[in-house]
């Protein structure tokens, strides 16, 4: 038989035990203090509501850290998340008069005649619509799942086993291939 000891939790005891350790870890990894001192209390509260998933095969320190090194990849995943959304650039026109670009959360709002607008929007929508049909399989999925049906970054990645970096790069590229199709389609009528 196997004398392989069964470790056990004591929440009670963590920040006296385990506090020091774990914010000189995290403070090495976001290289920011409160930063660091929210991703250990975020640590011992996740700890604390998971405890009874302990199944008391590492030691106590040892799995506390594993719930840290989470909570520190979903911190960057979030900064991450974030920047790529605002330094995303719709670039429209890239000669000419009308040469420009926008934050993409800053790009300019449409205002007109509303009645017209509807029209126009249906025949875009059908153009559009013909755009993506035409567009790689993978980035007409990635651009459908992400911009469509509003699919979180992470669960994309996941489901089609590519990084959050990569999957930002095929929207960017499947939206440069939409504006172009639009452009060749829609706007020379």
């Amino acid at each position: 038989m196997s004398d392989s000891k069964k470790h056990t939790l004591n929440p009670n005891k963590w920040i006296g035990l385990y506090a020091d350790y774990l914010y000189n870890y995290a403070i090495t990894r976001v290289d920011n203090q409160d930063t660091a001192k929210d991703l250990v209390q975020e640590t011992f509260f996740s700890g604390f509501k998971g405890k009874d998933n302990f199944r008391g095969q590492a030691s106590e320190r040892t799995w506390l850290v594993s719930i840290l090194k989470r909570k520190i990849i979903d911190h960057y995943r979030k900064i991450n998340s974030a920047k790529g959304k605002k330094e995303v650039r719709m670039s429209f026109y890239s000669d000419g008069e009308r040469k420009g670009s926008w934050l993409e959360e800053a790009v300019p709002q449409t205002w007109g005649n509303e009645a017209e607008k509807n029209i126009e929007n249906s025949e875009l929508k059908s153009a559009l619509n013909k755009c993506i049909e035409n567009l790689p399989e993978k980035y007409r999925m990635v651009f459908l799942l992400k911009t469509v049906q509003d699919f979180e970054t992470e669960a994309i990645c996941n489901e089609l086993d590519i990084t959050s970096s990569n999957l930002w790069v095929i929207i960017h590229r499947a939206r440069v291939q939409l504006r172009k199709c639009i452009e060749e389609n829609w706007f020379k009528k």
